[in-house]
């Protein structure tokens, strides 16, 4: 008799105190047969402490491509399977998407077992706008591939979210220095472990702030907030556009001058149109 597929379970696990675990995300640890674990020695820690034993397979990013075929394979057999990362939700930044995009194709029940992820805590924390973000990761390894989307950043409507390794964030705050000039930032590390702690500031501020950072990092990155005058002007009124470079300080030949350039009018123009309304 054939037996029925088992069924995923994405399993998020603590990002540091363990006390975050979830009652289901235990519950489901002590029932199913085989775990798919990114460093079986870290995952092994963790079921010592809930007291479970399970048998473990390693599924980290090296071997992900190879080991998913023999997870899927076991899972196909009728065996329930649960996917972790060392830390938080699998597939976020952590091994778990490859496995989980396999088990969808084989038609296999994926059911996600929700708890700690580091950027959802940080953001929530950070005091920066939440209603809508944009989530990167971590930035690339190549240095023009890694500039172009630092770049993207400087133009961003919404807030962004970055992770970042401790060796490299001062180089990355450097480069967000040069591009975000003072917009703000809130460097997360540690998120709900001993020495959890919230930078605040622009990139210049934190970089003097900060000393010998260790731990994970996420960055919260505040929304560009101005005006882009080259593709905004056309849906303002006169008045508004007139009154964004007041508030710059600029002097009334100045405004004229840069709203004839914006619109492509002449400066006649515009004088005529505001007398006009």
């Amino acid at each position: 008799m054939k037996k029925n597929k088992g069924k995923l379970y994405i399993v998020a696990t603590p990002i540091g105190n363990l006390g975050d675990i979830t009652l289901r995300a235990i519950e489901i640890l002590r029932k199913v047969d085989i775990i798919a674990a990114e460093d079986t020695r870290h995952t092994l820690k963790l079921l010592n402490h809930l007291g479970i034993s399970k048998p473990l397979i390693s599924n980290h990013r090296h071997n992900e491509e190879i080991k998913t075929e023999q997870l899927v394979e076991k899972i196909l057999e009728g065996q329930d399977m649960a996917v972790v990362s060392d830390a938080g939700t699998p597939g976020i930044c952590d091994p778990g998407e490859v496995l989980i995009k396999k088990c969808i194709e084989e038609e296999i029940d994926v059911i996600p077992i929700p708890g700690a992820c580091a950027f959802v805590n940080a953001l929530i924390a950070s005091g920066i706008e939440t209603k809508e973000f944009t989530f990167l990761g971590f930035l690339p390894l190549n240095k023009k591939l890694r500039k172009e989307k630092l770049h993207k950043l400087e133009k961003s409507k919404e807030t962004v979210i970055l992770y970042e390794a401790p060796h490299k964030i001062m180089s990355t705050l450097k480069d967000l220095e040069q591009i975000l000039e003072d917009r703000q930032i809130v460097l997360a590390r540690e998120l709900t472990k001993l020495h959890e702690e919230f930078i605040r500031g622009s990139a210049r501020e934190i970089i003097e702030k900060a000393e010998n950072l260790k731990g994970e990092i996420v960055l919260i990155i505040e929304a560009n907030k101005k005006v882009d005058i080259n593709t905004g002007f056309e849906t303002m009124s006169l008045e508004e556009h007139y009154k964004l470079y007041e508030k710059q300080g600029l002097e009334k030949k100045e405004i004229i001058k840069k709203m004839a350039k914006d619109r492509n009018l002449s400066r006649n123009e515009i004088y005529q149109k505001f007398l006009s309304t």
